[in-house]
């Protein structure tokens, strides 16, 4: 079979189409799926280009949809041609995060072999069904990206109608935020540098929209549109460069879901503010097998369609990180076989 591995040290150059075993059929509580699509994500970026080390010839991606080739003894969850959809952390049933959760050890493209792959056999715990009628580009974005925009507002955040929510940017876990929020009747402030894009936002469903190159200290925007009194949840995925201006955009005893790292790993945090805001500051990696199966009882429910940017194939996988790295895009890249 095919799949994308990677060479150490990493580095774009050294994704590699390559030619592998077949992993044959599955043993007993195990599926073997054939993979149609996967879905980049900044984590998957960070092992392609090497800044998280991981072992040779890894294969990559953490997301993956295809469809169930054949079922080990045992099996009852799946039956052969279902479309199913990976799971992150496939050793987090349900429930709250826990040790073994607290690492990347178990999590596909980076401590065990990825989704960039024509065929994979794992656990059962490794996939979940997909949504009815989805196409398998669009089933690859919930793994990472949706699932996490998920936890952050409605599994940690709790989110209800009336709420205000603040968006970051037009990658794949602001856009579902955006989608999800406006689904259950909130109120959401979207930033972004492009005014292109912010005219994409609001299209999409955006209620304001703040340029935040243009407006560095974007706080103080979102503070005036919100009479003073600051938004109710923060999806903050930029990290020690924004994470200031989340604290003062947050009204007291908001929430602030720590997401990403896209400006770093560590920084200067106002924690006086953070105290008189009296508000929660949660750190979140995307979330349980069972979280994503409520996500997408949700999505076929209130017909929410993740928006794709682009779509190439595999065998382009190094061309679709650079396209990510650009930052050009808006919503999700995806590879497909």
């Amino acid at each position: 079979m095919k799949a994308m591995t990677l060479k150490q040290p990493g580095g774009f150059e050294q994704i590699t189409l390559t030619e592998l075993a077949d992993p044959g059929q599955p043993a007993a509580g195990e599926i073997r799926v054939a993979i149609k699509a996967s879905s980049l994500n900044f984590h998957d970026l960070l092992v392609a280009n090497g800044t998280v080390p991981t072992a040779e010839d890894r294969i990559l991606m953490s997301d993956g949809a295809g469809v169930v080739e054949a079922v080990g003894e045992g099996v009852d969850e799946f039956a052969v041609g279902d479309a199913v959809v990976s799971t992150f952390f496939p050793n987090w049933s349900a429930g709250k995060a826990f040790a073994d959760v607290g690492h990347f050890g178990h999590t596909p493209g980076d401590g065990q072999q990825g989704m960039a792959a024509e065929y994979v056999v794992r656990p059962v715990s490794a996939f979940t069904k997909a949504p009815s009628g989805w196409s398998h580009a669009e089933s690859a974005t919930i793994t990472t990206a949706a699932l996490t925009a998920w936890r952050a507002l409605v599994v940690d955040g709790q989110l209800k109608a009336g709420d205000t929510v603040l968006t970051m940017g037009t990658g794949g876990v602001s856009i579902a935020a955006i989608q999800l929020a406006k689904a259950m009747g909130a109120r959401v402030i979207a930033t972004s540098s492009s005014d292109e894009k912010l005219a994409k936002v609001k299209a999409l469903g955006a209620d304001e929209v703040v340029n935040y190159k243009s407006h560095p200290q974007w706080a103080e925007d979102v503070l005036r549109l919100t009479n003073g009194q600051g938004v109710d949840h923060v999806v903050e995925v930029g990290g020690p460069g924004t994470l200031a201006q989340s604290i003062a955009s947050v009204k007291v005893g908001g929430h602030i879901a720590l997401i990403g790292v896209l400006t770093g790993v560590q920084g200067e945090v106002p924690t006086a503010l953070l105290m008189a805001k009296q508000a929660r500051l949660q750190g979140l990696i995307v979330g349980s097998r069972q979280d994503q199966q409520d996500f997408i009882t949700a999505m076929e429910v209130n017909g929410i369609r993740p928006v794709i940017d682009t779509t190439l194939p595999f065998a382009q996988l190094a061309e679709a990180f650079k396209l990510q790295l650009s930052g050009k895009h808006f919503g999700k890249i995806c590879v497909e076989w």
